[in-house]
C-alpha cells in the first residue's frame, strides 16, 4: 500500500476500491488527476494521466526517494516501476521489460524518456566513463528516433509513427553496458504524404525551418515549409515545436552517438532529395510522359551523386525482363507520379532503418564473454504506437491496432498467469475470472487463409488488375458471419459505412471504420527496380550502403518480397514471444482530453479509454477473491506495533504464526488467506482498519521514541555539562593555586626591601581572581602606606594628611601636581607671632609669596599667611606688614586653573573674591597648589566645614561686587606671571614654554 497520501487525493492502488465498478474507477481517477496526483496503481501496474503540463517531480531529489524503495513504499511513480524492473533485474537475475501502452497523445514517449533517465541515474557507481557513455548514447538515441520517427497530430504533438522497443543490456554488478533497438512500422506514406491532420515527420520541418542557410543553399532548400507538396496542407504551417533549437539538438546528438560529418550529410541530402521529388511533376506530350520540371532534376542528380540520365530514366521507365530479353516500358503520368511516390517512401523508410542500424552499431554489446564477464541480462521498453481512431482510418491505422490487441491479449494472459501462478504457489484456491477475451479479434486479423491479413496478401498475388474493391468483396466473403466484422454489403441498412469502401472491425477498444482505398497498394510496398539500381549505383558510399539490393542485374530472378502485412505480423508474433519470456511491468498512459488542457477531464473520453485499456478487468484480476497481498516479514514490518505479541518482536516460531496471532486478536481472521510465504487479505476495508490502527500506535511510538531519545539526549548533554564543568573547576583551582603561589614568591621578602616592594611588578590573575587582586593590591596599597605613615612625626603625618587631602580633591585635574614640602613658614616668625598673640589663632596653615589685583585694577607683589582663624595679605616690602584680613569663616571656595600656572581665586561669602598667583617659589618651579588646596581641606574637614574646590579655565570670580573673568594665557617673551586688565576681567600671562 502506497504510503504518504491521504484518501483527500483518493484511493493510490484501484485494488483497494470498496466496490469494482466503472462509476468508482472514474470518479477516483479523476479526483486524483484533479488533485494533481497523475500516478496510480493496479497492483504492480502504473495507470499514468497525462497532466499536459510540466511537472516538478522527475528531479534529482524524487529519483533519491524512489531508488531501492519497494512499490508499496512511496506514493504511485513511474520511477518506482522502473526501480522494480530493476531490481528483479539486478536482485534476481531476471530479464524484464516495461511495456508502455496507450492511444496517441497519452504521454507514452515522455513515460518512456522518464524510466530511461531514472535508469540512468541510478547505474553510475564511481562516475566511470563507459558506463556514461553508453547511458549517454541511450538518451541520445531517444532524441534523434523522435525527431525521425515522430510526427504532430491532431491529437499529439509528438506522436509516436514507429513503435520502439529498446533492449538495455547490464553486466553482473547492473551497470548497463549496451542496448538494442528495434522498430516496427514506420508509416513511410506520412513522411511523405499528409492526411488531414497530420503535420508529418518532425526532420523535414527541422531542417526547412532551424538548419542553417549555407547548408539550405547548398541543398537547393527553400527556408519555407508550404513551397514543398509533402509537407504543406492548404498553404499553412503549423508548429508547436520550436523547431530552430531542436534542429541543432538532433544534429549535436548525432554527433554525440558517433555518426560521422559524412554520414549526416548524407542524411540531409536524403531528406532535401524527398522534398524535392514531392515537386515533381509529369506532363504528356502526345504519346511521351515527360517530367514538367526538369530543373529539379539535375538537383536530385546532384543530391544523389549519380548521372542526371540514369534519375530521368529512372522515373519515366521501367525495365522489364522477359526471359533473355530486356525491355523499357514507359510510364503513364499516372504510373510515374506512383513511382515518384514509392521512391519517396522506400528513401525514407530506408533512412530511418539505417539510422536504427547505426545506433545499433554504436551502442551494442561489444567483447562480452558471459564466462568472464557474469550473466548479461536486459531491461527492455517498449513504447509503442497507441489505439487510434481517425476520421479517415487506412492500412496504418489498422496495423496499429492489431498491435494493441496483441498487446492486449499479452496483457491479460500475463497478468492471469502471474495470478494464477502466485496462488499456486501459495496454496491458494484459484476462482475463474470473467473477463473480456480478444483472442477472437487477433486471430479475425492473423489467422491462416482466413484472417484480414491473408485475405489482403492472397489479393495482392492475383494475376491482373488487382483493385481495393476486389479485396473488400474477399473480406466480405470469407468472414460475413463474423460477430466482430461487418461491411455495407453485410449490414445495408448502416448508413455510416460507403459501399465498397468501408468494414468495420470491433476491436476491444471500440468499433473502428477502416477506408480500404490504398490497401492494396501498401501492403505490395513495392519499388522499381530500376531505383534501386539507381541509389546502388550512387558515388556516395553511405547511400550506396542503404540499397545492396541494386546490385542485382535485371535479369536475375528474386523471389517475391514478403507484403507489409506480413512483415508486420510477423515482428509483432516475434516481439510478444520477446515479452512473454521477461518478467512484464507496466505502464498505461491515459488521455485525459482532446484539446490538452491540463484542467479539463473528459468523463466518456477517459471512460472509453478504460475499458480499451482494460484497466477494469485487470483490477478484478488483481482482487480475485483478494484485494492485497504481502510476504510475512513485510507485513509484520508494517503492522507489527498493533500487537502486544509482536511488538517490538515476537517470540513466536514463525513470521506466519507471527501475523496468524495478529490478525486474530484484531478479529480479521475471518477476512484473510495464509499462503505460504504470504498473507492474502480479501476486502480494502480490513486493510484500510490495520492502516488505522497502525497510524494510531505509530503516533503513540513516535511520542514514545522522542521521549526516550529527549531523555537520552538529556543524559548526553549533563554528562557533558556535568565533565566540562569538572574538568573547569579542576583547571580553575589550577590557575588560582599557581596565581597565589607566584604571588607568594614575588612578595616573599618585602619588609626587607627599601621601598617595601613598590617595583615588584604583580603576576596577570586569571579572570576569575581579578576582583580579588584588586582586592590584594587594595590591601598591600594600605599596609605600605601605614607602614610608611607609622614613623612619621605628628606635624609630618598633619602634613601628609593635607596633601593627602589635596590629591583627592585635585587629582586628574592637574598635571603638575606633586607633595612640596612647606618651606615658607619660618620667613613669617617674627609677623606670625604677633598676630597670634594678637588674634589668638592656634597655628598656620600656609603662607607664600603673591602677586595679586588691587582695588584699583592693578597688579602688586604682597605675601600671605593663611592661619586657622584668618588669611592675611602682608606686604613684603615693609617687613610684612599685615595689610588687611579676611576671616577665614568667610571663605566658601578656591578656584583653580588645570594647567601650570599658580593662579588662585579665594571666594568669600560677601562677594570680594581675592584673585592671587603663587610666586617666589624656592626652587623656582616648585608647585605649591596642591600643599595649599590639601591644606585648607584638611583644616575645613577638621571643622566639619565644607570647602567648595573648582578646577575650571576661565575662571568665573566677584571683585567688589562685580563679576569678572579671570583668562590664563601663556606669553613667550614673558619672564614672571603678571595681571593685565581686559574687557572681562583679568588676564595673567604667564611665561610660554
Amino acid at each position: 500500500m502506497a504510503e504518504h497520501e491521504s484518501l483527500e487525493f483518493g484511493k493510490a492502488d484501484f485494488v483497494l476500491l470498496d466496490n469494482v465498478s466503472m462509476e468508482e474507477f472514474m470518479a477516483n481517477l479523476k479526483l486524483r488527476f484533479e488533485k494533481g496526483r497523475i500516478y496510480s496503481y493496479i497492483g504492480e501496474v502504473v495507470v499514468s494521466v497525462n497532466p499536459y503540463r510540466a511537472m516538478n517531480i522527475y528531479g534529482r531529489d524524487t529519483i533519491e526517494q524512489y531508488k531501492g524503495r519497494e512499490l508499496y513504499e512511496r506514493p504511485p511513480h513511474l520511477f518506482a516501476i522502473a526501480d522494480a524492473a530493476y531490481k528483479a533485474m539486478k536482485r534476481r537475475n531476471k530479464d524484464t521489460c516495461i511495456v508502455i501502452s496507450g492511444e496517441s497523445g497519452a504521454g507514452k514517449t515522455e513515460a518512456s524518456k522518464y524510466i530511461m533517465q531514472y535508469i540512468a541515474a541510478i547505474t553510475n557507481p564511481n562516475q566511470r566513463a563507459e558506463v556514461e557513455r553508453v547511458k549517454n548514447m541511450l538518451l541520445k538515441s531517444n532524441c534523434v528516433l523522435e525527431a525521425f520517427g515522430n510526427a504532430k497530430t491532431n491529437r499529439n504533438d509528438n506522436s509516436s509513427r514507429f513503435g520502439k522497443y529498446m533492449d538495455i543490456n547490464f553486466d553482473f554488478k547492473g551497470d548497463p553496458i549496451g542496448g538494442h533497438i528495434n522498430n516496427y512500422l514506420l508509416e513511410k506514406v506520412k513522411a511523405h504524404q499528409r492526411a488531414s491532420g497530420m503535420k508529418g515527420s518532425h526532420t523535414c520541418y527541422l531542417m526547412i525551418v532551424g538548419a542553417p542557410d549555407s547548408l539550405l543553399r547548398s541543398l537547393h532548400i527553400q527556408k519555407d515549409p508550404t513551397a514543398y507538396n509533402y509537407i504543406k496542407v492548404g498553404g499553412q504551417i503549423k508548429s508547436c515545436i520550436n523547431d530552430g533549437a531542436d534542429f541543432k539538438a538532433v544534429a549535436d546528438a548525432m554527433k554525440v552517438i558517433g555518426f560521422t560529418g559524412d554520414e549526416i550529410q548524407t542524411v540531409y541530402k536524403i531528406l532535401a532529395t524527398i522534398l524535392h521529388l514531392g515537386n515533381l511533376t509529369f506532363g504528356v506530350d502526345g504519346d511521351v510522359t515527360l517530367i514538367e520540371n526538369t530543373k529539379l532534376v539535375s538537383v536530385i542528380r546532384e543530391l544523389l551523386s549519380t548521372k542526371e540520365e540514369n534519375v530521368e530514366k529512372a522515373l519515366l521507365y521501367r525495365t522489364v525482363a522477359t526471359g533473355r530479353d530486356v525491355i523499357e516500358k514507359q510510364h503513364t503520368a499516372q504510373e510515374a507520379s506512383y513511382g515518384r511516390d514509392a521512391l519517396a517512401k522506400a528513401m525514407y523508410e530506408r533512412l530511418f532503418c539505417w539510422i536504427v542500424g547505426r545506433i545499433n552499431d554504436i551502442i551494442e554489446v561489444k567483447n562480452y564473454d558471459a564466462r568472464v564477464h557474469g550473466k548479461n541480462t536486459v531491461i527492455g521498453v517498449l513504447d509503442i504506437y497507441g489505439f487510434e481512431i481517425f476520421q479517415n482510418n487506412s492500412f496504418e491505422q489498422f496495423c496499429i491496432n492489431y498491435c494493441n490487441e496483441k498487446l492486449q491479449q499479452l496483457f491479460i494472459q500475463l497478468v492471469l498467469k502471474q495470478e494464477q501462478e502466485e496462488y499456486q504457489r501459495e496454496g491458494i484456491p484459484w476462482k475463474h475470472i470473467d473477463y473480456f477475451n480478444n483472442q477472437i479479434i487477433v486471430d479475425l486479423v492473423e489467422q491462416q487463409h482466413k484472417g484480414i491479413f491473408s485475405v489482403l496478401d492472397e489479393a495482392c498475388m492475383n494475376v491482373g488488375k488487382v483493385t481495393d474493391e476486389v479485396f473488400l468483396q474477399g473480406l466480405n466473403g470469407k468472414l460475413a458471419k463474423h460477430a466482430h466484422y461487418t461491411s455495407r454489403k453485410l449490414s445495408p441498412t448502416d448508413k455510416s459505412l460507403e459501399f465498397d469502401r468501408d468494414f468495420r472491425i470491433r476491436h476491444y477498444a471500440g468499433d473502428v471504420v477502416y477506408s480500404v482505398v490504398g490497401f492494396i497498394d501498401k501492403n505490395k510496398d513495392t519499388l522499381f527496380q530500376d531505383f534501386k539500381r539507381l541509389l546502388y549505383n550512387s558515388s556516395n558510399p553511405v547511400l550506396k550502403g542503404m540499397w545492396p539490393e541494386g546490385k542485382l542485374s535485371i535479369t536475375e530472378v528474386t523471389k517475391r518480397p514478403l507484403t507489409a502485412a506480413t512483415l508486420f505480423k510477423n515482428s509483432m508474433i516475434s516481439l510478444v514471444e520477446n515479452l512473454a519470456c521477461k518478467e512484464p511491468y507496466y505502464v498505461r498512459c491515459i488521455k485525459p482530453n482532446d484539446v490538452k488542457s491540463p484542467l479539463l477531464f473528459e468523463q466518456e473520453r477517459c471512460r472509453h479509454q478504460v475499458e480499451y485499456l482494460g484497466l477494469l478487468e485487470n483490477v478484478r484480476v488483481r482482487r480475485a477473491g483478494f484485494a492485497y497481498r504481502q510476504t510475512y516479514p513485510r507485513f509484520l514490518q508494517r503492522y507489527k506495533m498493533i500487537s502486544e505479541f509482536t511488538w517490538p518482536n515476537h517470540d513466536l516460531p514463525s513470521d506466519k504464526d507471527a501475523v496468524k496471532r495478529l490478525l486474530q486478536g484484531c478479529g480479521f481472521d475471518h477476512d484473510v488467506a495464509y499462503g505460504k510465504t504470504k498473507v492474502f487479505i480479501r476486502t480494502p476495508r480490513t486493510l484500510f482498519s490495520l492502516e488505522e490502527q497502525r497510524a494510531e500506535m505509530v503516533q503513540r511510538i513516535v511520542l514514545f521514541l522522542q521521549k526516550v531519545w529527549r531523555g537520552t539526549i538529556a543524559r548526553m548533554r549533563y554528562r557533558r555539562m556535568r565533565a566540562a564543568l569538572i574538568i573547569l573547576q579542576a583547571y580553575r583551582r589550577y590557575k588560582v593555586k599557581s596565581y597565589i603561589r607566584e604571588v607568594n614568591r614575588r612578595f616573599k621578602n618585602v619588609r626587607s626591601m627599601k621601598d617595601y616592594g613598590r617595583h615588584v611588578k604583580w603576576p596577570t590573575p586569571p579572570k576569575v581572581l581579578r576582583k580579588f587582586e584588586e582586592a590584594l593590591r587594595s590591601i598591600y596599597n594600605r599596609w605600605w602606606a601605614w607602614t610608611l605613615i607609622k614613623g612619621l612625626s605628628p606635624e609630618e603625618a598633619l602634613q601628609v594628611r593635607a596633601k593627602v587631602a589635596s590629591l583627592e580633591a585635585l587629582k586628574g585635574q592637574r598635571a603638575d601636581l606633586g607633595l612640596q614640602r612647606d618651606g615658607g613658614v619660618a620667613s613669617f616668625t617674627l609677623v606670625s607671632s604677633e598676630l597670634q598673640r594678637k588674634d589668638k589663632f592656634m597655628r598656620v596653615l600656609f603662607s607664600c609669596n603673591v602677586r595679586k589685583i588691587n582695588r584699583f585694577h592693578k597688579a602688586e607683589d604682597r605675601a600671605v599667611l593663611i592661619t586657622d582663624r584668618h588669611l592675611y595679605k602682608m606686604d613684603p616690602l615693609k617687613q610684612y606688614k599685615p595689610m588687611k584680613s579676611i576671616p577665614l569663616y568667610n571663605v566658601t571656595g578656591v578656584s583653580v586653573s588645570p594647567g601650570k600656572d599658580q593662579l588662585v581665586v579665594f571666594h568669600t561669602k560677601d562677594s570680594r573674591d581675592l584673585v592671587v598667583c603663587l610666586q617666589g617659589m624656592v626652587p623656582a618651579n616648585e608647585n605649591r597648589i596642591g600643599e595649599l588646596v590639601g591644606t585648607l581641606l584638611s583644616h575645613f574637614k577638621s571643622e566639619k566645614r565644607k570647602l567648595q574646590v573648582n578646577i575650571a579655565s576661565p575662571i568665573q570670580c566677584s571683585m567688589s561686587g562685580r563679576k569678572c573673568t579671570i583668562i590664563v594665557e601663556p606669553k613667550i617673551n614673558q619672564s614672571h606671571p603678571d595681571f593685565t586688565k581686559s574687557r572681562s576681567g583679568y588676564i595673567l600671562a604667564v611665561p610660554g614654554n
